[in-house]
């Protein structure tokens, strides 16, 4: 049995491609809005982090009407790091839409969303987006799509699939580049002719599969998920079936279903709504609610292993607890728990007391969390962050990662040869012919450590970096480590500038004058391999001859503020990053300089 009033798409594409704009624009056009409404731009992405780096963290849901048909759309995420809210989100839905850039085409995340998207029989629907940009190419575009369908096995049918042109800032879509289109008419009219509507039967033993979990201070913690089979009601008794095969007796207090932006209170929900249900304590992501007298479980959400851990612990520096709230490991502890029952392709290892390891798909990801718990009050130090290795066949075997990297030409000589420093492996190389080349290249995850902020510096910022995990291969060898050592402060104080203005010819320095540093924190990056430990609190000497303000005229060069993930590509082994709510300090390890030795 299939409902005709309803249709599941979710939107998926490679980062900056314009998925949360078309959203915008589908909501717009779908009546979501008064006419007079003031709306900001990328309405779904709500988290302060998404909306101050312009990309989507979290997967969400929103719904619109068109000619009375209710469509779900799960906007997700386009970083590789965050995949694995793709991956639960496809879950959900019976169709998608592969939004591609009109210019730059198919990129690494494409390949991954459409290849998860691929094995679970979902039809797409391409839509080649930014058709208005000066150096768009769309049939080259096209033609890429169709290459990377077959790489990837795409059946018969799934290479049949329907093709659309869009402007999402605009606001509209045409099925030829000839038409005359000022709305996402075209878009709707696809969606209800080619994403088929839900099937499930009515009637049958309730099955939810739970792909997210909301909070509500009202009604506590939601459980979100579609239904794929059966009705469920207000005030039902249900059965909760966990991953490990425990089964539970609840009772559903509250039911929500979605529309716009707003949680809408119903009665009963049946096959093929997404849904948001209240009163079920202890669920998770991935579990099932179901039938209480016969239950039956759905199979549940699998995500791809992570490739990257870091270790966070407690902060011991001489500073800890001064800008912080929650500053213990018990808090720690508590925090990294209720990020594993929202982020399903996070793991912790909870072995140790004071330290736990936290193993994620990239750096970005890791240092998203760790961001997020600044902001919440948290003071934590986080070590370098490396690879997880297996032991395959009794080789010691690493992840490996799909480089995809687009450069002016006058830097493709210097970029391979870093990446070559880094065990990377040219695959591909293409000359569009608009002064710009892409590069594809295999490396190990661990090269591209400390590499982002390394590829912009050699290519003045112009150059654009992708990458993806790309399965595990034999340990690739030793890598050359960051060649330069640091200096680090020798005494507790406040730096001054006549300290600093000496220190300048020994390297870059990360601190201002005015600075309070405590022995053991890394003030700068020495200019040769070995630490210094230096005085950055020394104060000029007056005498009779000599007045202080003889330092005004000391020009400071302006120091290198590290953010978060340049500072943790940064460090080394023996060196951690400090990380509280007002500061980002480097320390070393051991801070005492005659124990360090």
């Amino acid at each position: 049995m299939r409902r005709d009033d309803l249709r599941n798409i979710a939107i998926i594409a490679h980062v900056d491609h314009g998925k949360t704009t078309l959203v915008d624009g589908m909501m717009k056009q779908g009546g979501i809005f008064r006419s007079n409404e003031k709306v900001q731009e990328r309405i779904m992405d709500n988290i302060d982090l998404e909306r101050e780096r312009g990309i989507t963290i979290m997967a969400k849901n929103t719904s619109v009407k068109y000619n009375g048909v209710k469509i779900n759309i799960v906007d997700t995420p386009g970083h590789a790091d965050f995949g694995g809210e793709v991956e639960r989100t496809l879950k959900m839905v019976d169709g998608v839409l592969l939004l591609v850039d009109a210019s730059e085409g198919p990129l690494p995340q494409t390949r991954f969303v459409l290849k998860k998207a691929l094995e679970l029989k979902l039809p797409p629907v391409l839509v080649i987006n930014k058709i208005d940009r000066s150096d768009a190419r769309i049939q080259a575009v096209l033609n890429e799509v169709y290459d990377l369908f077959i790489d990837l096995d795409a059946t018969e049918e799934q290479l049949e699939f329907p093709v659309i042109y869009t402007n999402a800032k605009q606001g509209y879509a045409k099925l030829n580049m000839d038409d005359d289109s000022n709305n996402l008419k075209p878009l709707f009219e696809m969606i209800m002719k080619t994403i088929p509507s839900p099937a499930g039967e009515g009637d049958g033993i309730l099955q939810l599969l739970v792909t997210n979990i909301d909070y509500d201070d009202y009604i506590g913690r939601l459980a979100i998920g579609r239904i794929f089979s059966g009705t469920v009601k207000v005030g039902d008794h249900v059965s909760m079936a966990k991953g490990d095969g425990e089964v539970s007796r609840t009772k559903v207090t509250s039911l929500f279903t979605f529309h716009g932006l707003e949680r809408i209170e119903a009665k009963e929900a049946s096959a093929g709504d997404i849904i948001a249900l209240a009163g079920i304590e202890g669920i998770n992501i991935g579990d099932t609610i179901t039938d209480a007298e016969y239950p039956r479980p759905l199979p549940g959400i699998k995500v791809d292993e992570p490739t990257i851990s870091i270790v966070f612990s407690v902060n011991t520096s001489p500073f800890s607890g001064r800008e912080g709230r929650y500053v213990t490991s018990r808090k720690l502890r508590e925090r990294l728990e209720k990020e594993l029952l929202y982020n399903v392709s996070i793991k912790v290892d909870f072995d140790d007391t004071d330290s736990f390891k936290v193993m994620g798909r990239g750096e970005l990801q890791l240092a998203i969390l760790m961001e997020m718990m600044r902001r919440e009050g948290y003071e934590l130090s986080v070590a370098m962050p490396e690879t997880i290795t297996k032991t395959i066949n009794g080789v010691l075997h690493e992840p490996m990662e799909l480089l995809v990297i687009d450069v002016p030409e006058e830097y493709v000589g210097v970029v391979a040869q870093q990446v070559g420093i880094r065990k990377g492996r040219m695959q591909k190389m293409q000359n569009n012919g608009y002064g710009r080349v892409r590069l594809e290249f295999r490396i190990p995850s661990r090269g591209l450590i400390g590499f982002r902020s390394q590829f912009l510096t050699d290519t003045r910022g112009t150059g654009l970096l992708n990458h993806l995990y790309d399965g595990y291969e034999s340990w690739q060898g030793p890598l050359s480590k960051r060649q330069t050592g640091a200096l680090v402060a020798d005494r507790q104080g406040i730096s001054t500038t006549y300290a600093l203005f000496h220190l300048q010819p020994r390297g870059i320095l990360f601190i201002r004058e005015n600075t309070p540093v405590f022995e053991g924190m890394i003030i700068g990056e020495n200019s040769r391999e070995n630490d210094l430990d230096v005085n950055v609190t020394k104060e000029k000497k007056l005498t009779n001859m000599r007045a202080a303000n003889a330092d005004d005229a000391l020009q400071l060069i302006p120091p290198r503020i590290m953010s978060l993930e340049q500072a943790i590509e940064f460090i080394k082994e023996d060196e951690l990053v400090e990380v509280t709510p007002e500061s980002i300090r480097l320390r070393k390890k051991i801070l005492e300089a005659n124990k360090r030795r």
